[in-house]
């Protein structure tokens, strides 16, 4: 039997006798021997054949899978805010969510863990970011995802909203995602049907889901939050995105501050264990990270506010402004960004410095993993 060996024995061509066609043996690292036949008279053809499926074979990733465990160490049926959340009820769901992540990165992002499952989206506000990204994160799982469209549907036409809600608990769904204008709509909607429910952001209180992406954009990026020191900026007095992160970063070990314009910052926060600045350069002085927030012009009422011009020159985040900060500070922004007026495009787009873009896709896995544990749940409550 002739026999040709390549790659340090990775590879092995031969050729049995009375055979017109040249065999391969291939061991590349991690995966079990393969024998084949490489469908070649010719030895150079043969050679690079093999040395083809050899290399095919070494830098193919991997099909991820999904943990299918269905005991977690979140025992939680729903995720209302992050305020009652204990440090390890976070590291976990932080922790589950990075399978997500390497999963989200493959070629084929699709699993049917969820499969038959029902998921409704309820959003009361409107909203892109979120919604589409629970969307993804539901048919990636496999569920069955129903948008919900408000402005379509009974409550404009004399309906409750809790007529409403129990019209679509009569559906037997699985889990309901809530958006809605008011303070503790999703509590009030858990009590009353069996599904499980996520406040995907209830009026200017709390949205759990964009400070868990918020911190395992962190924790994937920088790799810990004890002593770092993180400056959220702008309309802290209406922003719910505000209140969650402060009650996770500060849980993590993170030194909060908090800048904007008196009238945007409410009273009694430093209750809260934050620093309070009026001002940029003291504010960004010596942070790791600089989190930009809008101003929430559906919500102010009765609030002097200046001008967008204004406000950018004393508040916007450009460059100039992120020196105070650390000299390789990170930028974050929950989105959706009003570029010129909380900050500078060219600071937005900097790839060295901007985390925006790893916040999207880390939406999507932190969701993902809310979906999949909350279900698990309500299955064994």
């Amino acid at each position: 039997m002739k026999y040709i060996i390549l790659h340090n024995g990775h590879i092995k061509i031969y050729k049995r006798e009375n055979s017109k066609y040249w065999q391969m043996r291939i061991k590349a690292p991690r995966r079990k021997a393969i024998r084949e036949s490489t469908g070649c008279k010719i030895l150079k053809d043969a050679k690079s054949i093999a040395t083809n499926r050899y290399n095919t074979l070494t830098f193919e990733k991997k099909y991820v899978s999904i943990n299918k465990e269905s005991q977690h160490q979140y025992n939680g049926k729903h995720l209302l805010g992050i305020k009652n959340l204990n440090k390890n009820e976070i590291n976990y769901i932080l922790d589950y969510a990075q399978q997500f992540i390497e999963f989200n990165n493959q070629k084929i992002k699709k699993d049917n863990i969820l499969k038959g499952r029902s998921i409704f989206n309820v959003f009361f506000e409107d909203s892109t970011r979120t919604r589409t990204s629970f969307e993804i994160a539901a048919k990636r799982l496999g569920a069955d995802l129903i948008n919900v469209s408000v402005k379509d549907s009974s409550i404009n036409k004399g309906e409750t909203l809790l007529d409403t809600i129990i019209t679509i608990g009569s559906l037997d769904p699985d889990l309901l995602i809530i958006r809605h204008p008011e303070y503790g709509v999703s509590e009030m909607i858990s009590n009353t049907i069996n599904a499980s429910v996520i406040n995907a952001g209830d009026g200017s209180h709390e949205h759990p889901t964009q400070a868990l992406l918020d911190a395992l954009t962190i924790k994937n990026k920088i790799g810990k939050f004890k002593d770092l020191k993180i400056a959220i900026c702008g309309d802290i007095l209406h922003s719910r995105v505000a209140r969650s992160n402060i009650y996770i970063l500060k849980k993590l070990g993170a030194k909060i501050n908090l800048v904007g314009p008196r009238t945007l910052i409410p009273e009694d926060i430093n209750k809260l264990g934050v620093s309070v600045y009026y001002d940029m350069k003291n504010g960004l002085k010596d942070c790791d990270i600089v989190m930009m927030l809008r101003i929430q012009k559906e919500r102010i009422l009765g609030i002097h506010i200046p001008s967008e011009k204004d406000y950018f020159i004393e508040y916007g985040l450009d460059f100039q402004k992120l020196k105070y900060a650390k000299k390789n500070a990170l930028v974050m922004h929950p989105g959706p960004m009003n570029r010129g007026v909380e900050i500078d495009s060219k600071v937005a787009d900097d790839v060295t410095r901007s985390l925006i873009q790893s916040q999207v896709s880390m939406g999507v896995a932190i969701r993902m993993a809310c979906l999949k544990i909350l279900i698990d749940n309500k299955d064994i409550n």
